[in-house]
């Protein structure tokens, strides 16, 4: 069975990719402008992102959700098909505990806007009930308060921090933690 979990509000669309995305998601990644903070890519190399990589691509996420491994979304603007960003869930455990981990980003050509709030909030209702997530960590960068503003804005709360949490840039760094549980 596909991996075909949907949501459509306020112009924005989130669901998978799939193979007659490429046009659009290749856009999406090209147009992006230089970094605007640390935690900002910005401009990227999309050298070796071709249809047939991006074809594979697809297939790699079905494969993901199908094993319940992760669940990969694309955002698009209805009104143009504009690729807007990704919002990605990774399961960390089931059985007693239906735990999963969101992640997200917004091209920067697209910043503040409300499509980052619009299609997180989104995201976050297919995550309950559809992939069946009881509770959702975001882990958050300390010097991020661009993504610390967009988890509270959606209703995230926050739950701690989490010490030398993960290696990134070289040395093993803290990261705030916000949590979505699907009993308010």
């Amino acid at each position: 069975m596909a991996f075909d979990f949907q949501a459509c509000a306020d112009g924005i669309l989130v669901r998978p990719l799939c193979k007659e995305d490429y046009t659009k998601w290749f856009s999406g990644f090209s147009r992006r402008k230089l970094s605007q903070h640390t935690h900002d890519p910005g401009l990227l190399d999309m050298t070796d992102c071709t249809d047939s990589w991006f074809a594979a691509l697809v297939d790699k996420h079905q494969q993901l959700a199908a094993e319940d491994k992760a669940y990969v979304f694309a955002v698009f603007r209805v009104e143009d098909g504009a690729h807007l960003g990704m919002i990605d869930f990774s399961t960390l455990a089931r059985d007693d505990f239906q735990w999963g981990r969101i992640g997200y980003t917004i091209h920067n050509q697209y910043w503040s806007k409300g499509y980052g709030k619009a299609a997180v909030h989104m995201a976050l209702e297919i995550a309950v009930s559809q992939i069946r997530y009881q509770r959702i960590e975001a882990h958050i960068n300390l010097d991020n308060p661009q993504s610390i503003a967009l988890a509270k804005s959606v209703g995230m709360h926050y739950e701690c921090i989490r010490k030398g949490f993960i290696f990134e840039n070289g040395q093993w760094t803290d990261h705030l933690v916000f949590i979505y549980t699907a009993q308010k």
